[in-house]
């Protein structure tokens, strides 16, 4: 009988929470995921669609729960190749803002500082047992972050950050 680590299901689970496999990027995977989800939203319009990019959090959250989980089953708690949770959390970071580049590099910058701070209630999130932890932080870092951007783009003005 097939162990959980031997079987397709487990190698599906790794190629989801892994993003493919970019999670084993040897420096900075979870930042790498990061930039690589403010690229696709820059690059396919369609991902600017709030209910796709909302629907694009959803589907990632769901997978990242199940096969975060079963990573974290055979490789221990919270690990570094799991990178889905940032994929669903920059994504969140960047659901309802103004489409352009200054506001995606600033909801990358402000996710990037919550998810590697981890600021009080985004360490708690993580505390969570099994996917649920790994996924629960990044998305409050992405809560968090959306809500930084959307405060800078009310205090900067308009033609200083490109956003009309």
């Amino acid at each position: 009988m097939k162990s959980a680590a031997e079987g397709a299901g487990f190698h599906f689970a790794r190629a989801l929470s892994t993003c493919f496999f970019v999670g084993y990027f040897p420096l900075a995977p979870g930042t790498i995921v990061s930039a690589l989800a403010v690229l696709l939203y820059l690059l396919v319009p369609v991902l600017q669609d709030p209910v796709v990019l909302a629907g694009g959090v959803l589907l990632s959250a769901v997978f990242g729960v199940w096969s975060g989980g079963v990573m974290e089953e055979s490789a221990g708690l919270d690990p570094s190749e799991v990178t889905i949770d940032e994929l669903s959390g920059q994504w969140l970071a960047l659901l309802f803002l103004p489409a352009g580049p200054v506001p995606a590099l600033l909801a990358f910058l402000f996710f990037r500082i919550y998810d590697i701070l981890k600021p009080g209630p985004v360490d708690m999130a993580q505390r969570l047992r099994g996917g649920w932890g790994i996924m629960a932080d990044d998305l409050l870092a992405g809560l968090l972050a959306n809500v930084s951007v959307r405060l800078v783009l009310l205090i900067v003005p308009a033609q200083w950050t490109g956003v009309l």
